[in-house]
């Protein structure tokens, strides 16, 4: 039994973090509602700061296969585009 936390930088099978992983899942969970997403307000609801989010967005958005990620906006933060 491993006592490893769930943020470890152990890599998922996909290629990703385990802090890739938990972006990538919140961003699909939430496409359907929503279509523009702040770093700032991912890492509020992930417990993360928004240099990480904005640091790991590359590697999540080249894994999304079912989802298109795109960099939006600066204004206040980054923004990204969360497309089916």
């Amino acid at each position: 039994m491993s006592t490893a936390s769930p943020d470890a930088a152990a890599v998922e099978p996909t290629g990703l973090s385990a802090k890739q992983t938990r972006i990538l899942r919140y961003l699909r969970e939430n496409a359907d509602d929503r279509t523009y997403f702040k770093s700032r307000l991912i890492a509020d609801d992930l417990g993360l700061s928004a240099k990480e989010v904005g640091a790991n967005m590359g590697p999540v958005a080249d894994a999304a296969a079912d989802i298109d990620v795109e960099k939006w906006g600066y204004s206040s933060g980054t923004t990204w585009m969360v497309t089916n």
